[in-house]
């Protein structure tokens, strides 16, 4: 029987932890999926004793089988994975032997994947290619399932498993794991992911696992009022564990967790099972007390929606009611000035800069988050000191380098009650190579990942007063089609403007001017008038990003004053945005060493 004809008549059981399980087995630290090579008699066992509890879909020994953890080749995760799910089956076979289950009563193996670790920078086309040659040794070995758990998002394997669906016929279930808020670690609340991921077509049941207990899943799941076709898991921890003689122990509580999991799936939950710290007993006692036969439970939790798979969105402009927007109702051009924060703590003369930006036509004044990966004042603490003294409209950088998704929030919500309203988003430059050794990145996610955390906070947290934020654009990618298709990610994740890097020459406004055509959106091209050849020399061979060409260097000569070398740059400067003025939405302007009177000559 195949498991979608199966889940029409009975909710399905799961097993258990595997990991925490195996630790207990085997006493020491030995990497379960390790084991599947080492000892695949102990990962036997395992699996049977979890069938014998009444586990009528077991998963895998393969959480963690990625070469980051393994720290394998290729060859050797395949046969990391392979290994695994031969066990699994062969585990089915003999418990039906041994007449541990009835003869007929099904029991499916569900390939399962984990997160893959991402070290430094992530390398997005390498990480998908792993995650489909793990995917593809699963169905060489005839698993009935793949069970993609504890994410935090849907982003990083969305690709994956469509490519997958386009070439196999295969039940899919997606997991994500929550703290006891219901938000991910990307802090995406799980409402937000069961909302997104109910429209998509090829994933066939969604749940949670991990990262909480029984009691604030429970809750969790309760208080959700979604719209879904879709199949629900739960899989909570048995507990929340301690600490003990390095060991993470959990609390002994198959009672109270059988109780919670009972009443989950009395409301409608498809499929239930146990994470980090449920043993096969905590399986037996679900096997004796839920309710299997979905023609005796009435009542369901989710309503069914109606999904259009596919469905395009719409990307009108927004009006958002913020300063930096008013004068372009008006037909005029939105300026955007940055200023670096200072390396030190001496800001005389940035506050010096910004004053007099407040009297020359400049509708917001942005801040870079340590820029190219060395350390600058924090920019949304220099966003509200200038705010505060100038009164001019602050634009902060944030960027997901430095900061987890815990620290991010709290970034946020602090920045939000100092009154900052406007927000440029970005990943973020990396490390410098010579720090990397004592500075490690973060990149718990990258720009479309903060932007729907800050999504997610404009709809709860500041939803009388929403953040207004905007995106980067990166027009010299050589694949345009890849960039258009990252604004328009970050456009569903409510960006309403974006920034360029600097222009110099009419083939990259081209190149800008057609990205701008395909993906309609309210655009401020980047003017940076250089100020000399030293400046312009400096920029083409140290900056990566900005396309300095020879042309625009050699109109630089040496030994100009300084008076000549600025004539140049605002000579260039308005080139450009007489050249792009018929789409541009305004101008971002970076003026090097702060000389912010230069905008007051490009401007006349």
């Amino acid at each position: 029987m195949k498991i979608r004809e199966y889940i029409k008549d009975k909710k399905i059981l799961m097993d258990g932890a595997f990991g925490t399980y195996f630790a207990q087995a085997v006493g020491d630290k030995m990497l379960p999926e390790a084991a599947n090579l080492l000892k695949p008699d102990v990962v036997k066992g395992i699996h049977k004793e979890y069938i014998q509890a009444g586990a009528v879909m077991i998963r895998t020994n393969t959480f963690a089988s990625n070469k980051e953890t393994l720290q394998c080749s290729d060859e050797e995760l395949v046969m990391n994975v392979k290994s695994a799910c031969r066990i699994a089956r062969e585990a089915v076979k003999e418990a039906r032997n041994e007449k541990r289950i009835e003869e007929k009563q099904p029991v499916f193996i569900a390939g399962d994947i984990g997160p893959i670790p991402v070290v430094g920078e992530p390398d997005r086309e390498a990480i998908q290619n792993e995650y489909e040659m793990i995917c593809g040794a699963m169905l060489e070995e005839g698993v009935d399932a793949f069970v993609f758990e504890s994410f935090s998002d849907y982003d990083r394997i969305k690709a994956v498993i469509e490519n997958i669906k386009k070439k196999y016929d295969v039940f899919v279930l997606v997991q994500f794991s929550v703290n006891q808020f219901g938000y991910t670690n990307s802090g995406i609340s799980i409402k937000r992911i069961f909302e997104e991921v109910s429209g998509i077509e090829e994933v066939e049941a969604i749940g949670l696992n991990c990262g909480v207990g029984p009691g604030h899943l429970y809750q969790i799941i309760s208080e959700l009022n979604i719209q879904t076709d879709k199949y629900i898991s739960v899989l909570p921890n048995a507990s929340y564990p301690k600490l003990m003689k390095d060991r993470m122990v959990f609390m002994e509580n198959q009672d109270y967790f059988t109780d919670r999991l009972v009443k989950l799936t009395d409301m409608g939950v498809d499929f239930v099972g146990g994470c980090c710290g449920t043993t096969p007993e905590y399986i037996k006692k679900l096997a004796k007390k839920v309710q299997f036969d979905k023609k005796q439970v009435s009542k369901s939790l989710f309503r069914k929606k109606d999904v259009v798979a596919g469905k395009e969105k719409s990307f009108e402009k927004t009006e958002p009611k913020h300063a930096f927007y008013e004068d372009e109702k008006n037909g005029e051009k939105l300026i955007a000035v940055e200023l670096a924060p200072p390396f030190k703590a001496d800001d005389e003369k940035l506050l010096d800069a910004a004053n007099y930006l407040k009297v020359h036509k400049t509708h917001a004044v942005t801040f870079p988050d340590s820029p190219s990966g060395r350390t600058r004042a924090d920019s949304i603490l220099v966003g509200v000191k200038v705010m505060e003294k100038t009164g001019v409209c602050a634009m902060p950088h944030i960027c997901c380098r430095d900061k987890n998704s815990i620290a991010i929030r709290s970034q946020l919500l602090g920045a939000y009650m100092n009154g900052i309203r406007n927000l440029l988003v970005v990943t973020g430059d990396p490390v410098p190579q010579v720090l990397r050794g004592e500075v490690k990145s973060v990149y718990n996610f990258d720009s479309v990942g903060l932007m729907r955390i800050i999504q997610e906070m404009n709809e709860t947290e500041f939803a009388k007063d929403p953040m207004v934020y905007g995106g980067a654009i990166n027009y010299n990618r050589p694949n345009m089609d890849v960039e258009i298709g990252r604004m328009k990610k970050k456009m569903e994740a409510g960006a309403s403007f974006f920034l360029t890097q600097p222009l110099f020459t009419k083939a990259d406004a081209d190149r800008l001017r057609e990205m701008n055509r395909q993906m309609p959106a309210r655009i401020l091209c980047g003017i940076m008038p250089l100020v000399s050849r030293k400046n312009a020399l400096f920029m083409k061979n140290e900056m990566a990003g900005i396309n300095v060409t020879e042309e625009t260097v050699n109109r630089y000569r040496e030994n100009m004053s300084r008076e000549e070398g600025e004539a140049v740059g605002i000579s260039i400067a308005k080139e450009i945005m007489e050249y792009t003025k018929d789409f541009a939405a305004g101008y971002y302007f970076s003026i090097p060493f702060n000389r912010v009177h230069l905008l007051d000559q490009i401007l006349k």
